[in-house]
């Protein structure tokens, strides 16, 4: 069996039961999966690069396999760097196919070696994403179905 190291980015603002999803299943297909919370300056992030990283090291500790991390530079670049050959992206719809398509042939063109894995999140999740669980937060509503206790209590604490 190939030794594959795979690649699972996002800014994780906070992270979700459908990032939860996709890097339990991701942990099971890869020798070793990196879970890269980007720095991303083009996002107005609510949580600092080491709140989501510490959020994700705890939502995370039952991934043996599962390593944390933060990047700063393009995906390729870092992925060269961690000596991977995948990038998992998660879809929730179709409506985000055309944008994650759209990357993965940017990033094939440079990195030819670097190949893209979509995984869709259990049907239960597919509705989730970041931005409007951060909206449901900000608006006093419990997002205790969504996210995991701790990261439900650090959005209250974010919102009060």
């Amino acid at each position: 069996m190939k030794k594959i190291t795979a690649i699972y980015a996002g800014s994780f603002d906070p992270v979700t039961y459908g990032h939860i999803d996709i890097i339990r299943r991701a942990s099971e297909l890869f020798e070793k999966l990196v879970v890269a919370v980007g720095a991303n300056t083009s996002k107005k992030t609510i949580f600092s690069e080491k709140e989501r990283l510490e959020m994700l090291v705890k939502a995370c500790s039952k991934f043996k396999n599962v390593e944390i991390d933060i990047f700063r530079d393009l995906i390729v670049k870092y992925a060269k760097r961690k000596n991977a050959s995948v990038l998992v992206r998660g879809l929730r719809a179709v409506s985000d196919f055309d944008f994650e398509f759209q990357m993965s042939l940017m990033n094939k063109k440079m990195h030819p070696e670097l190949s893209t894995i979509f995984l869709m999140p259990d049907e239960k999740y597919v509705y989730l994403n970041s931005s409007l669980i951060r909206e449901v937060a900000r608006m006093k509503g419990d997002v205790k179905n969504f996210v995991p206790d701790f990261v439900a209590k650090k959005l209250k604490e974010k919102f009060k």
